[in-house]
């Protein structure tokens, strides 16, 4: 299986934003977000992919084919690392999980991008927190690029119904 991580430009952004619908969508089970009249959940945030520095945009593709994406930030909401980076949306399709590409495509990101990492994930969304807590493992098995974890257990944030699992990785 051959798994590739691309970076997206500027032109494929339109293929971008149906990814992220159906990423949304598949996520919606666990933020109870709805469609819009439109028909549309849509992202607040994604023309900053190409308009602001330190955001960096990933097709995930297996044999060629789209298969998911990333979106990568060089900030870290829960901590103050001082080569910071975090995965702000990870998503790869259905047909793709349990058999490695989550796994091979955190690994090529995190091999990308040199320094600490953040990873959170929703407190109700124990799928995420059972993949990142692998990857974890797989991490420390093959000598990455992460030296140790701290996990820094739930974060609450205020203004937001957002209560997620933080986990930070120093490289």
């Amino acid at each position: 299986m051959d798994i590739c991580v691309e970076a997206i430009l500027y032109e494929q952004k339109s293929v971008l934003i149906q990814m992220l619908e159906l990423y949304q969508y598949d996520f919606s089970e666990f933020s109870d977000d709805d469609i819009n009249e439109y028909g549309y959940f849509g992202y607040a945030h994604i023309d900053d992919y190409w308009n602001e520095e330190g955001r960096h945009p990933f097709f995930i593709r297996v044999n060629g084919k789209l298969a998911g994406l990333v979106l990568v930030r060089s900030c870290c909401e829960h901590n103050t690392l001082p080569t910071p980076h975090c995965i702000a949306e990870f998503f790869v399709m259905k047909k793709y999980r349990q058999k490695g590409v989550g796994r091979a495509v955190a690994m090529k990101i995190f091999d990308m991008f040199h320094g600490g990492w953040e990873v959170s994930q929703w407190v109700n969304n124990l799928p995420a927190q059972n993949f990142w807590r692998k990857v974890v493992v797989h991490c420390g098995t093959i000598k990455s690029q992460v030296d140790r974890v701290v996990w820094l257990g739930k974060a609450f944030l205020e203004g937001t119904h957002d209560k997620k699992e933080v986990m930070l990785y120093i490289g």
